[in-house]
């Protein structure tokens, strides 16, 4: 799966099922390994944002679909 693939998809808090956003980012250490993602909050009505940047790593993630991801934050 590339990034590209996973940026597509929203990111869904499995705790409360708040829609975090979609992934904008990622930080990768010298080796090449992903550390963490970083989620840009949803915006509504195309200007306000709820919220600041979310970031998680992979131990995070509970469940990847076609449309969402499951984070347990």
């Amino acid at each position: 799966m590339l990034l590209s693939d996973l940026q597509a998809k929203d990111i869904v808090n499995i705790k409360d099922g708040n829609n975090l956003g979609r992934i904008i980012d990622a930080k990768v250490d010298e080796v090449g390994r992903i550390n963490y993602f970083v989620a840009e909050p949803r915006k509504i009505l195309r200007k306000v944002t709820r919220g600041g940047d979310v970031s998680f790593g992979f131990d995070k993630i509970k469940k990847i679909g076609e449309d969402v991801i499951l984070v347990d934050l």
